[in-house]
């Protein structure tokens, strides 16, 4: 027989050795032989956890829960008007042009006030008064009293709202405008103050005259002439779980009403 047949048939009958890690199992998916599974361990000393949303789990501190449970306990309390009337607020635009008018009468600082009164020294005649905005919840009452103030300004989220709850209908029966706006401390940086209840907007520049009375038509057709607005109740909005709650006992109370029905 010649040698090249024999080569052949030897070549025939070599047996390749198998793969590594079970190559010849019947599996679906092909297993690499160079890469080999390790499952991971989360015990100490082991793998590094996943990250995971722990909001739910953290303890968040006293001042951010209280926060938290009055808002849910607002909502679902219900609210007298008096005191639901400063969840009314201003929009982003109304609360812009506002702070716009009132940056041009913020309270001039104690050097601002030196070097102003050091250029009247030495002039003859009395000096006007520059118009700025009044703020201090006593000081502010007393010119709406008066009926001096064009624009009353108050914050929504004073605290005790005993404080500043009468003066929206103070406002109104002494026909001076007035607007609720969110934050107090907001409201304090426009009268150079940490917070601030209450503003008032006695007398503005000449040239922001007409831009003040557009203002003030708006404010007393949203807020004084509104009855939505100092009338409608807040709260006694329910929570997912009594809404569920209130659905199976009305579905109950209509089969039986249905059963009832059917044997008459």
């Amino acid at each position: 027989m010649p040698k090249k047949e024999l080569q052949k048939k030897g070549a025939a009958k070599k047996k390749l050795p198998a793969a590594p890690l079970g190559g010849n199992a019947p599996t679906k998916v092909k297993k690499s032989p160079i890469f080999e599974k390790k499952a991971r361990s989360f015990r100490i000393g082991g793998d590094i956890q996943p990250k995971r949303d722990l909001t739910r789990f953290t303890k968040w501190p006293q001042y951010i829960r209280l926060q938290r449970q009055k808002r849910i306990l607002m909502q679902r309390v219900k609210v007298p008007p008096t005191i639901a009337q400063f969840q009314h607020t201003l929009s982003r635009d109304q609360v812009s042009q506002l702070t716009r008018l009132c940056k041009k009468i913020k309270p001039e600082t104690k050097a601002e006030k030196a070097a102003r009164l050091q250029a009247l020294a030495g002039k003859k005649g009395e000096s006007k008064a520059v118009p700025v905005i009044k703020f201090g919840l006593n000081h502010v009452t007393e010119l709406v009293e008066q009926k001096k103030a064009n624009l009353v300004v108050i914050a929504h989220d004073v605290d005790p709202v005993e404080l500043v709850c009468w003066l929206p209908a103070l406002c109104r029966k002494m026909d001076v405008p007035y607007c609720i706006v969110k934050s107090k401390s907001r409201l304090g940086q426009l009268v150079g103050q940490k917070t601030c209840a209450a503003a008032a907007i006695v007398n503005v520049p000449s040239e922001d005259v007409s831009e003040l009375k557009a203002f003030k038509d708006n404010m007393k057709a949203q807020f004084n002439d509104s009855k939505d607005a100092f009338r409608k109740w807040g709260g006694g909005v329910h929570g997912h779980k009594s809404g569920h709650v209130q659905k199976r006992r009305m579905a109950i109370l209509e089969r039986e009403a249905a059963k009832k029905a059917g044997a008459m």
